[in-house]
Parts: structure tokens; sequence; C-alpha cells
């Protein structure tokens, strides 16, 4: 690149500057030519931007070079570039200067202007000695993971982890992924990116859907998605984007993104609730969008109980670890979507039969739950006392429990005070397993009690040691160990005791925490353990999760910058400053569920069998 259009590009970057366009930061015109002329300096292209793209006046691609992202380009070229070898930028700007040289120099221009400078602990905000605050560098490393398509921006990629030799599927947009990136903008007023991330991905809904001949239901939302440049006709010189999504048929162990259609839902009702904006929700494709997932979640099937039954890996947990069946975490998101598919429904004939089923599923689930995943000390106590093989329909053991399978830790981990919904309920089993995103949002999304969600908050900070330690949050607890590891998990590597999935410390779930601690008006629990990560979760560059049982190590195989790790913290940090910004996830315990759960605790059995008005004889 000549000098010449070297300066044509800064005024480019200038004026995308100084636009409306989402996602730009302080000076990043600047950050970018300085690191143009120094790329020029080694005589090495690795900036990978396009010298069309460069001398271009029209807006498209002036979009493309503010946001440092083409919709042309992938992300992965991005961050090589611009990037130093920990992943955080090469330049430093301020007050309008980059490449800043030297101490003196430094303190000087903070000098000059003391807005966002502190001394001492600034609390994740502001700028010491020089390095950013934890919050502005959050923000930033948020902002550069954003993805565009045709120029709009359109979700945040996993991970920008740029010393991982192995990208895998982390350079996608994964609809889990997304939510709390997704709720960081909707609660700092930035709205665009939720609404076009809703609004495509919604599209992809309706794409066939093929693995080894089979098609899965129509309603199933894709796990991720990758932006993708491709030829236009055929024709090398002219590209196009496209989206190309992944709904399990290429993913690790090939697991349904059976969570991905129930995240969606919530995150459009949090859209809805906080822009004041409805009428993304009241489209013609949005509301068929919703009730297509509706239908695959109501379908009826074989089984006997309310919960949704799913495979292994599902959800979160998206590898072997012995939550297939009815895990809580998909019957917490379950009931929360439930909820909000309720509320965002519009009136009409064709919606009746729906909204009855839905209602109808509603009760029976909370009842379900709360009736048979609830254990406390009384309830541990009624299970070692279990009587078996009771055929009756007035069982007290319906499930047929077995009293030997408490497990020793259980008898010492649960607390006088304080209690949690187990992991899983089949017939004969029962998971014990403490599992945080589904306790939690189940406080959320309104499944659990009033007294139940207040029990499960007392059981965090009674057993804070084991479930917080040095970081938040363990994703389950404990960790299976030994035989029942290599039984349990098939010996998988990446689950092994106190690392990932079988219980690693996740940095993501503060904000599932600082919700539940919001609506249950305890938020010194939330600020006590966002106060632990703020001690690492920078230092340690951002990582996915820790492993070891006081979450010491970063974890093995760990992505570092992982986007959701950076998004919960800033959702934790926003929901502390703004506690009633909480109620655009928050679903409260409906009135007509509670009367209805009242009247099937007090109902007979025996009165619903048999085929009500049924009484044509039958022919032998």
């Amino acid at each position: 690149m000549a000098l010449s259009e070297a300066s044509l590009c800064l005024n480019h970057m200038l004026l995308s500057n100084s636009s409306s366009n989402f996602g730009k930061q302080r000076n990043l015109g600047l950050v970018q030519f300085h690191h143009s002329l120094r790329t020029l300096g080694n005589g090495i292209k690795r900036c990978g931007f396009r010298s069309i793209s460069f001398c271009s006046t029209d807006r498209k691609n002036l979009t493309k070079i503010s946001c440092l992202l083409s919709c042309k380009c992938q992300r992965a070229d991005r961050v090589s570039g611009l990037t130093a070898d920990d992943g955080r930028p090469r330049s430093l700007s301020i007050n309008g200067k980059t490449n800043v040289s030297n101490v003196q120099e430094l303190n000087e221009l903070l000098q000059s202007d003391g807005e966002g400078v502190a001394s001492g602990d600034t609390n994740g905000v502001g700028t010491v000695g020089g390095r950013k605050g934890i919050e502005e560098e959050a923000w930033d490393l948020l902002k550069e993971s954003v993805v565009y398509y045709c120029g709009n921006p359109i979700g945040t990629i996993a991970a920008s982890d740029t010393s991982s030799s192995s990208i895998l599927n982390y350079d996608q947009v994964f609809i889990r992924d997304f939510i709390p990136s997704g709720i960081a903008f909707l609660l700092k007023g930035e709205y665009d990116i939720v609404r076009n991330f809703i609004l495509h991905t919604l599209q992809l809904q309706s794409w066939e859907k093929t693995m080894d001949c089979h098609s899965p239901g129509q309603g199933l939302m894709p796990a991720s998605f990758k932006v993708r440049t491709v030829p236009l006709d055929g024709d090398n010189s002219v590209t196009e984007d496209v989206l190309d999504p992944d709904f399990g048929e290429a993913a690790i162990g090939r697991v349904a993104p059976v969570d991905s259609g129930l995240w969606w839902i919530i995150l459009l009702r949090a859209y809805g609730k906080c822009t004041g904006d409805l009428s993304v929700q009241e489209r013609v494709d949005v509301q068929t969008g919703i009730k297509m997932i509706l239908k695959l979640c109501l379908a009826d099937g074989f089984d006997m109980f309310p919960t949704l039954l799913v495979t292994d890996g599902s959800c979160m947990i998206d590898r072997r670890m012995g939550i297939h069946g009815h895990p809580l975490e998909i019957q917490a998101l379950f009931y929360s979507a439930l909820l909000c598919a309720r509320e965002m429904l519009a009136p009409e004939d064709g919606s009746a039969d729906l909204i009855r089923a839905l209602n109808n599923r509603l009760v029976a689930l909370s009842f379900h739950i709360r009736e048979y995943y609830w254990i406390d000390m009384k309830k541990l106590n009624e299970i070692y006392r279990y009587k078996t093989e009771e055929y009756s329909y007035d069982a007290v053991n319906k499930f047929n429990i077995y009293p030997d399978q408490i497990p020793s830790w259980l008898v010492e981990f649960m607390p006088s005070r304080g209690g949690y919904l187990i992991g899983n309920l089949q017939p004969a089993h029962m998971d014990f397993r403490f599992f945080s995103l589904g306790n939690l949002w189940s406080i959320v999304g309104g499944l659990a009690t009033v007294d139940q969600s207040h029990a499960i908050l007392d059981l965090v900070e009674e057993k804070w040691s084991e479930l917080v330690a040095d970081i938040p949050l363990k994703i389950c607890y404990p960790a299976l160990e030994g035989q029942e590891w290599r039984i349990i998990t098939g010996s998988d590597p990446k689950n092994t005791a106190w690392s990932y999935h079988n219980g690693g410390s996740w940095p993501t779930l503060l904000w599932q925490l600082t919700v539940a601690c919001m609506k249950m008006n305890r938020p010194e629990i939330a600020e006590k353990a966002v106060m632990l990560a703020e001690r690492r979760l920078s230092r340690d560059k951002w990582p996915e999760y820790y492993d070891t049982r006081r979450a010491r190590f970063i974890g093995k195989q760990s992505r570092l910058f992982q986007t959701w790790s950076i998004a919960g913290y800033l959702v934790a940090k926003l929901l502390l400053a703004n506690p009633s910004a909480a109620k655009v996830l928050i679903t409260e315990e409906d009135s007509e569920l509670v009367n209805a759960f009242s009247c099937m605790l007090s109902a007979n059995p025996r009165r619903k069998r048999g085929r009500k008005g049924f009484k044509q004889p039958f022919i032998i």
C-alpha cells in the first residue's frame, strides 16, 4: 500500500469513526492507521484488509472499516492482524493519541484529561496507571467479537483466542453463547445487534436439516452459525455473504441443540421488554417461529412425565455427562420459555389450542419439578426411609427410588439451612448433583417457589467454598471421579474430575447468579461473587472455564478471551448498578398456576382415570 493510499484510508477511517455505526471504539481509526503504517514498515501485510475496501467511499465499506470486520472477511483474519501475542490490541489510544511509548508521555496524557482516570481502586471502571479498567476492557473485547453480515452486526463469536492453533467452531456465533452478549447490548441501549440476531436466526429455523437421511422437527433452532463469503454466481471477482448454520450435524458428538429455541424465545421477550418495541414479536414470521418451537416441545410422546425428554449433551453441558432424560437445566429453560411465549403470542383463533396445551403443561411441569425434584434435609431424610416396590396410586415412593442411592457426599454436603433442585429424575434414579444453571434459572423463571428460591441462595451461601471457591461458579457439584467417571462419561479426557463440564468453574454463570439475586432482593451474594471474579478474569485473559476443586487453574483446554465470560461479567455489573433492569429477564410466579398447583395437591389421583364422557361400548 502506498503512502498516499494510507492517507486516503485514514480519511475514511476518521469518517467512519465519527459516524453512528455500531461497535466502533474511541480512536479506532487512528489505531488502525497506526497499525497499517507499522505493517508497511515491516513489509508484511497482516491486517487482512483488502485494498478495494480501503479505497471505497460507499457506506457499506465504511461500516466494514470502522468495525474492523468486513462481511467479506473471516473474523480470525482480523484478530491475528490487530492483536499482540496475548490477544490484546497492539496500540494504546488515550485522548486521541496512539502508541504511547513511555511512562512520562503516558502520565502527561493522563494528567491532561481526568475523565475516566482514578487513583487507586476503580472497581472495574476507568484507568489506573495507564491500564484500562476491567469494565472498559471487557466492553472493548465484546465489541471486537461482533460478527457482521452484509455490513450489519448479527452476533458475537464464541472466543477470540488467537493463541490457540485449533479454531474448531469457536469462530461461530452460538445461540446460547450470544444470550449474555445480547443482554449486555440491550442493557447498554445498543438494540440493533439483538434485533438482527433474532430475525436472522429465525430465518435459519426453516432450513432443511438432515443427518444420515433423517430430518428433525421444523421448529429446531441451530446450535450455531457462521458468516461465510462465497463467490457470487461462480464469479470469483464478486462475493456475497451467506449464513452457514449447524443444527448439530457437524458438532462434536452430533448433539441436538434443544436449548437454542428456548433461549431464543427468552431473548425475544427481553428485547421487547427492554426496548418497548413489540413490533418484532408481533411480526407474522416471528409468531410462526414461536409456534413452531412450541409445537416441537409440546408434541405428544411416550413419556408419562410433563418434563422434556432429551438426550445427553442437549444444553450447555454438550458432552456425555449422564444428563440424558429430564435434566433440570432443560426443564427450567422450558418453563421459562413457555411463560415468555404465552406472554408474546397474539390472541387469535389459530392459537387457542396451542395456548390451552401450553397452560396445561405449565401447571403439570411446575407441580412435577417443585414436588419431586426438590431436596433439603427434611426431604433427604424422607428418601432415606422410603419403602420400595409400592404398587399403588397412593404410593409415597412414586419413582421407586432406592434409599441406597443417596451418595455419601450428599449427607455431608446438605446444610440444615437451604436446599436445591436435583439434576435429574427418572424411574429408580435421582441424580443428586447440584447443577448451577438449572437451579438459578428456576429462580429467574419462577419454576421454583419463593421459599425454594431463597433456600437455593441459602445453599449457595452455606456452601460458598464448594460452589464458588476462588472463582464463580461451579457448573455442577460434585465432580464424577474414578469408575463413575469412566462409566458415565466414557472416559472423556476433557471432562476429567473438576474440569470443564465435570465440576469446572464457569465465569459466564455469574450473570445468571446475579439475575437470581436481583429477583430475590439479595444483591450481596452477587456483589461478593463479582468481586472474586474481578480479581482474576482480566489477569487470566477471560478464560472459558477454570479447573480444580477450588478453581485455582485456568482450564487445561480453556479458550482465552471467551466472549460469554466477558459478557457474563458485564451483565452482572450492569444489573448491580441498576437492579430494576433484571425485570426484562424475570418471570414471576403465576397466580393461576399457584391455584392450579394447590388443586393438584388435594386432588384424588384416581379421579382422572378413564375416558371422560366416553360411553360407546366396545364390541369384542
